[in-house]
Formats: C-alpha cells, sequence, structure tokens
C-alpha cells in the first residue's frame, strides 16, 4: 500500500519533531516537495469533475418515508444522526468504511460514501417541514475539495487523488432529495438555540456512540445551556430505540435488497463446496473455504454482512468459530455461517452444515435430521399474528424430544422444558431467530415487546436457525456423538400468507445436500 506521503501540504520535513504533536511527528516520514512552483504543477491541467446530476435513486422515497416516521415521532426536538468516521485498522491504515445502519436507513446512502457525514433534522411548524412533516433535513457532509487544493493530492484519507472521486453537494442533493450542507456549518446547526425546552431552548436527541465530534459537540452544548446530561442521556436512548424499532418492518425496497443479498450468498455457498477439495488437502483448509466463499461476497455484493464461521469438526461446536485456522478432513462435518452484504448495505445470514466428503455418516444424519425437523416446526410457528418468541419455543421442544429420546437429558422432558429446567440448553445455548436487515443482527435496540415479545407481522425478516452442538470434551454424551456440530439457518420474509424462505434455493434435507455437492463436483471426482 503506498501511501509515502500523507503529511499535508506546508510541513517541512526538515523541521525539528521536538514539540510537535505526535501525528505531526508521524508525519515527518514525507519526501512531498512544498515548493510554491509544485504545488501550482499539482493544481493545474486537470480535466474539470463531471457536475451531471444522477437521476433520483430508487430508495430516495422510502428513505423520505422513514424520516417522516422519526419526524413524526419526536416533533419540536433536533435530531442528530451521524453516519460515524473512519475506524483505525492499524496506525494510519483504516477500515473499509461502512456507516451506522441508523444512518444509511435515513438516507438511503450504503457502500462507502461520506465518512463523518450528519444527518440533521430541524424541527420547524408542524405541516411545514418535507413531506409536510415536523422537520426539515439536511445531511452535512465533506465535499472533496476541488483539484486546485492541496488537499486534492496531499490528504490520503479524503483527497480524491488518493481515494477517488465522490458526488458532490449538488449530486448527492439530486440522487437522494435530501437538502446537504457543508460539514463545517455543523457546529452551528447542532449548537444554535438549544438548550432546556421548558425555558425556551430546543431540545436535542443525539445517536450516542457513533461520532465523538457529534458526541462532543452536543454535550458541550448541553453543559453551557444547563441541560441535565443525565436525563438528556435517557432521550437519546429513546432515540436510538426509535431507529432500531423503525426497521422492524421492511419495505418493498428492502425485501429486493434483501433477496439479492440471499441470492448472492446462495452464489458463495456453491463456491464453498467447488473449494472443499482444495480444502481437504490445505493444512488450514477452513482458510479455503473462508476465502471462497469471500470472493464471491466481493464480486456480487459489498462486502462480507459478518465474519465468516467456517466450522469443521470440533470446531463446529464453537457457536463464533471466526479463527477459521483448522483443517477440513473427509468424513467430518463443515458448519458454514455466512452472509454476503449488499451494497445497500443489507446482509443474508445463512447456514449449512456440510458432509466434507459429500455424504453424511449415520450418526451425522440423526443429527442433522433432528436439527431440521426443529428447524421445521419453527417455521410452521411462525404464522401473522403469533408472538416471535413462539419460533424459538416449537424448534427447542423437538430439539429436547430428541435428546430426551437419545437419553442423553438427566430429568424428564416436562423438566428440560419447563423455565427453570432448560437443560437442552447444554447442547442448544442460543436463540432460534433474530431479526435480520442492515445488521445482521437488526433492530437489536428494540423494545422487548416489540422484539422478542412481538407480533409477528408482514414484511418482518429474520432467521430460523435452531442448532445442537456435542464438544469432543462433553462427557455427557456418548462418544459417537462428540466432535458434530450442526445448524441450519434461512432467512424467513413474513407475508400476510405466512413465511416465505428466501433461502430455500440451498437444500436443506440431507439427501438434497448431498446431491447438491455430488451435483457440482461432477463424475470426475473420486
Amino acid at each position: 500500500m503506498s501511501t509515502d506521503d500523507t503529511a499535508p501540504a506546508g510541513l517541512n520535513p526538515t523541521d525539528s519533531p521536538e514539540g510537535q504533536p505526535l501525528s505531526d511527528r508521524n508525519e515527518n516520514r514525507s519526501q512531498r516537495p512544498d515548493s510554491d512552483a509544485f504545488k501550482a504543477f499539482m493544481a493545474g491541467d486537470w480535466a474539470r469533475s463531471s457536475e451531471e446530476l444522477p437521476p433520483e435513486a430508487p430508495v430516495a422515497a422510502h428513505a423520505a418515508r422513514r424520516r417522516r416516521a422519526v419526524s413524526d415521532r419526536f416533533p419540536g426536538e433536533r435530531l442528530v444522526i451521524p453516519a460515524g468516521p473512519f475506524k483505525v485498522r492499524s496506525n494510519d491504515t483504516d477500515y473499509r468504511y461502512r456507516p451506522h445502519s441508523g444512518f444509511a436507513h435515513l438516507t438511503g446512502l450504503g457502500l462507502d460514501h461520506e465518512p463523518d457525514a450528519v444527518l440533521v433534522l430541524e424541527p420547524v411548524d408542524p405541516g411545514t417541514g418535507d413531506d409536510g412533516g415536523h422537520h426539515v433535513a439536511t445531511l452535512y457532509f465533506r465535499e472533496l475539495a476541488g483539484r486546485d487544493s492541496a488537499e486534492f493530492y496531499a490528504n490520503a484519507r479524503y483527497g480524491e487523488f488518493w481515494i477517488g472521486q465522490r458526488l458532490s453537494m449538488a449530486q448527492i442533493r439530486a440522487q437522494l432529495a435530501l437538502e446537504t450542507a457543508d460539514l463545517g456549518d455543523l457546529e452551528v446547526a447542532i449548537t444554535q438555540d438549544a438548550g432546556v425546552v421548558e425555558i425556551g431552548g430546543t431540545g436535542i436527541r443525539l445517536l450516542r456512540e457513533v461520532d465523538l465530534n457529534a458526541d462532543a459537540l452536543v454535550d458541550t452544548s448541553r453543559i453551557n445551556t444547563g441541560v441535565d446530561l443525565e436525563k438528556a442521556d435517557a432521550l437519546d436512548a429513546v432515540l436510538a430505540e426509535a431507529l432500531s424499532e423503525l426497521r422492524l418492518i421492511k419495505d418493498a425496497w428492502e425485501i429486493e435488497q434483501m433477496e439479492a443479498a440471499v441470492a448472492a450468498t446462495v452464489s458463495g455457498f456453491h463456491e464453498v463446496v467447488r473449494s472443499l477439495p482444495r480444502a481437504i488437502s490445505h493444512p488450514r483448509g477452513e482458510r479455503v473455504v473462508e476465502g471462497a466463499f469471500f470472493t464471491r461476497a466481493r464480486e456480487e455484493g459489498n462486502d462480507l454482512g459478518y465474519d465468516t464461521i467456517a466450522a469443521s469438526g470440533n470446531n463446529a461446536t464453537t457457536l463464533h468459530w471466526i479463527r477459521n485456522t483448522g483443517q477440513v478432513k473427509a468424513g467430518e462435518l463443515l458448519l458454514l455461517d455466512a452472509g454476503v452484504e449488499a451494497e445497500s448495505l443489507y446482509t443474508a445470514d445463512i447456514t449449512r452444515t456440510l458432509p466434507v466428503n459429500g455424504r453424511y455418516s449415520d450418526v451425522q444424519r440423526k443429527v442433522y435430521q433432528a436439527v431440521l425437523d426443529a428447524a421445521d416446526a419453527g417455521f410452521a410457528a411462525a404464522q401473522p399474528g403469533r408472538k416471535f418468541r413462539e419460533i424459538h419455543l416449537a424448534a427447542v421442544t423437538v430439539l429436547a424430544e430428541n435428546l430426551d429420546g437419545w437419553g442423553l437429558l438427566p430429568v424428564t422432558l416436562e423438566e428440560a422444558l419447563a423455565d427453570e429446567g432448560q437443560h437442552h440448553r447444554r447442547w442448544m445455548p442460543h436463540g432460534t431467530s433474530h431479526h435480520l436487515g442492515m445488521d445482521v443482527h437488526d433492530c437489536a435496540q428494540a423494545k422487548r415487546e416489540l422484539y422478542l415479545d412481538g407480533v409477528l407481522t408482514e414484511g418482518m425478516v429474520f432467521t430460523i436457525e435452531p442448532g445442537l452442538y456435542f464438544k469432543d470434551e462433553d462427557l455427557a454424551v456418548p462418544e459417537e456423538y462428540r466432535g458434530i456440530g450442526v445448524r441450519i439457518e434461512d432467512d424467513i420474509l413474513m407475508t400476510a400468507d405466512g413465511p416465505v424462505n428466501l433461502s430455500a434455493a440451498l437444500p436443506r434435507k440431507p439427501e438434497d445436500v448431498e446431491d447438491w455437492m455430488a451435483g457440482i463436483w461432477g463424475p470426475s471426482r473420486e
């Protein structure tokens, strides 16, 4: 990665570092000339950037409706929703940028757009805001400097020379049907007239812990105007909760994005099966599997929705096994839990447990079938009007019945399923379902009564993912079960007529999995 010249223009590399801030000392390695002649040469003879305005994006109208819903929830209050800054990976290298999901949901901006941007919903008289709402929304962001500016070639984080072109304010405004402003105006926008509501000030709600600069601006304003910080924190928490709950029901555009993410993920699973012969021959075969899926994720989507779990053998009994350093051995099972994140930032989340050599052993098939039966029971329970928690109860009841039939439960089935029992959780310790969307565990800040105790409603997207995990070191089970971990996970769309399995293109029945793998490998594989 070539980043020798990251120092800002004007820094003299011959200056002594003594007394300089650490950031300046770190930039003393720059060898870029600082003369006026060099600056003039770098700034001149560039073609003009395109000023053509893009068409309005399909997401724009949906994002506007989401903002209106938030506006209706918090009339009269200033709402501050940051995208978040770059996150440092190591020294002067950053992770690929991804905005906060709440920000992306309200603006429609996905991919790596506009680090440090902040969406501000400014309260106005009722009925005079955007689309007749209670607020006017403005997106504050850092526009790329002109090519006659030193930042164009000198700033490795924000300069076009280094990171490529980004849309201008006018282009963002046209694409998103959203007012824009320079990030330099943000402080005034946040702090003007702020204060205690009871004495005429404008109250602020902030999506906290996303951008420390935004936190500092709001907190300083609150301190200076006598706002009770403890009460303000509680108000901020309600905003985060509301933004999370807003995503519980997906609109038509979001469902399209989920379908695209699932389709790309299915392609990734095909790629993994193709890679298994090489994975078996590699000392870190799980990395071969991980890499095969990642290639498809980057080719067809934006990135991974989360770190891939490529767990073979006993590693499959570790729920969040993301080291992926193990071997992939014929005769073992491979638990692959992976999802592609689309360019819109919506992600799939699918798990299949595959026989590495293409055929399940008798005991593997027995455990697999028990998990599949549990998944089917969860699917049958997922009906409009029923509670979200009923999916889990239906699935674990089937698992507990199997564990009881195999003689593994230390108590009766009734005692195990009682609230004070739950002995089956030794082998199925996680929940069966979670909401899915922009975050792999979407809507996580939603109130319990709307999430776990919520009613299944048309437009919800969630997973069904029971499993059984028998660790090598688990002496409470017969040896034949040890080292077997099985999870089956599908992505479900709730419709008015019942659940639809978005990931049904991936086979689930054991015989179908075997046939699918054989079809990918073809007759040439021994």
